[in-house]
């Protein structure tokens, strides 16, 4: 009773003061009309310390070459972390688990990266005009670890592939890597996640509309 009340506890404490959710830099748009939701970003390991992260942002690992986040850290607002959470029992059902590579995005980050992508890869990533469901707390990029060996599972692109072979249901690629990438998108969309056509891994939160967009450091969220 008194584990059950605690978790409980947990999953309802606001994640941020009023100030830091209000906190939006001079230089990000302002929130759309229909954001109405007061933002709750949650930290997703302190919710389910058995999701993997491999945050590439925070080191030179990704397609910039650079680190544009200060820590290996993923944050969701609260129903897409408790959705993300749901996800994850069912993939452990059957062998496998989930690996984040990104979640929660400033818009400074998003900006950094229109500004360094060339205009022919830019539909890879958020035109910072409109930003981004990452800057929303709304969107997860992540993929599938087999529980047996703790090995990340192939699929048919590596995570942030600029090719067609980055597409959801791309058609090429290996029998056992198209099983493995419609497992994954099998286990988001029924719990309220849309894929991204264009990058298998990318995975928006039906209430994505209703937050507004944020500049929020992960050193100010709480």
């Amino acid at each position: 009773m008194e584990e059950a009340e605690a978790l409980r506890a947990l999953l309802l404490r606001p994640a941020l003061s009023l100030a830091a959710t209000l906190l939006l830099t001079a230089a990000s748009p302002a929130a759309p009309p229909d954001s109405t939701r007061r933002p709750d970003l949650v930290e997703i390991v302190r919710l389910d310390t058995t999701i993997r992260l491999d945050i590439r942002y925070a080191t030179p690992d990704n397609f910039t070459g650079q680190a544009v986040y200060p820590a290996s850290r993923a944050f969701l607002q609260r129903p897409a972390a408790v959705a993300l959470l749901r996800a994850q029992a069912f993939l452990r059902a059957r062998g496998y688990g989930l690996v984040v590579f990104d979640a929660y995005r400033p818009w400074s980050v998003t900006k950094k990266f229109w500004d360094i992508t060339p205009p022919a890869k830019r539909k890879y990533v958020a035109n910072p005009r409109n930003g981004s469901r990452h800057n929303r707390g709304c969107a997860v990029d992540c993929s599938l670890v087999l529980l047996s060996t703790g090995g990340e599972v192939e699929m048919t692109s590596p995570y942030d592939d600029f090719t067609e072979r980055a597409g959801a249901y791309y058609a090429g690629g290996t029998p056992e890597e198209r099983r493995a990438r419609d497992l994954l998108r099998t286990a988001m969309t029924r719990e309220g996640f849309a894929v991204n056509a264009d990058e298998w891994w990318h995975f928006d939160f039906r209430d994505w509309r209703l937050y507004p967009i944020l500049d929020i450091p992960f050193t100010k969220i709480h």
